[in-house]
């Protein structure tokens, strides 16, 4: 089982980086492949035998990370999974890519590991870190229908076949894009409570465009992924959602521009999912509509 990993960055945390570095590189077993992309941003100096790529824009999340993947060749195909890693994490235990390792290979049809985020200081993992709708048990391990963009490890046969990150997405929601067409594919997905990033503890809605975006994106997921008939309903309840969060003005007019756009805009290519991974979404506790 050949490990490779992809971290992206903006070139402004390059201790955080090289500590992140040092964390993925003196993991048990064979040595992990390792590719840092640049997003628009020199990455700075690097362990001997890491290799760099520098894109003279930023693509956004997902098109830096779909530059990692292809520079293991198509869908990252030399490789057997590829760990994505954000460049402020840190792998605090040894052994995670040999558990990795030994759950892809135990589970042919397991598709994706999602890791536990903790925060390096308290030792918490935040809610929203917990890829479930029953959230309040962090230590419990699941098979969950979502994963944590910078904390994972996907088989690069998934990618073959399910296809790339949503390149146009930018930022948010397109975790669950992948997520969605791998169950659709017939994968599955994992969380493991027991496979560690350390993470310092940080609010979404630090990002400018967070509520646009989030908003926009949720309407590009619903569109590209659901049968006709969900999608007013997961839209509405979304919206429902955000309104008893009570966001503040800006915020909220923030999030109806980018509900708006998402339906003046386009999505990329539509592929709703079969009713049967309707079932299976809510046989593991998320039905498609929340």
């Amino acid at each position: 089982m050949r490990l490779g990993a992809v971290i992206i960055t903006m070139g402004d945390r390059p201790d955080d980086l090289r500590a992140l570095l040092d964390s993925v590189l003196a993991q048990d077993g064979e040595p992990i492949e390792v590719v840092v992309v640049g997003n628009g941003a020199p990455v700075g100096p690097v362990p001997a035998g890491v290799r760099t790529v520098e894109l003279p824009e930023n693509l956004g999340i997902p098109g830096g990370r779909n530059v990692g993947i292809e520079a293991f060749g198509p869908s990252g195909a030399d490789v057997d999974a590829l760990l994505f890693l954000d460049d402020d994490g840190l792998l605090p235990n040894r052994d995670t890519a040999e558990l990795c390792r030994q759950a892809f290979v135990a589970d042919p049809r397991l598709g994706i590991i999602t890791f536990r985020i903790t925060d390096p200081d308290t030792g918490a993992t935040q809610r929203r870190h917990v890829p479930r709708l029953r959230a309040a048990d962090p230590m419990r391990s699941s098979r969950v229908t979502t994963f944590l963009g910078g904390a994972n490890a996907v088989r690069t046969r998934v990618l073959a076949e399910a296809g790339p990150l949503p390149e146009q997405f930018f930022y948010a929601h397109e975790e669950t894009d992948l997520a969605w067409r791998a169950l659709d594919a017939g994968w599955m997905i994992d969380y493991r409570a027991d496979l560690v990033l350390n993470h310092p503890t940080t609010a979404p809605s630090r990002h400018a465009v967070h509520h646009r975006m989030v908003a926009r994106n949720r309407v590009w997921l619903a569109r590209r992924n659901l049968p006709a008939p969900l999608i007013p309903l997961y839209l509405g309840v979304w919206l429902l959602l955000t309104l008893v969060r009570r966001p503040s003005p800006p915020a909220l007019k923030a999030w109806f521009g980018g509900f708006r756009e998402g339906w003046t805009t386009p999505c990329g290519p539509r592929r709703p999912m079969k009713w049967r991974t309707v079932w299976r979404l809510t046989r593991l506790g998320r039905p498609p509509v929340i």
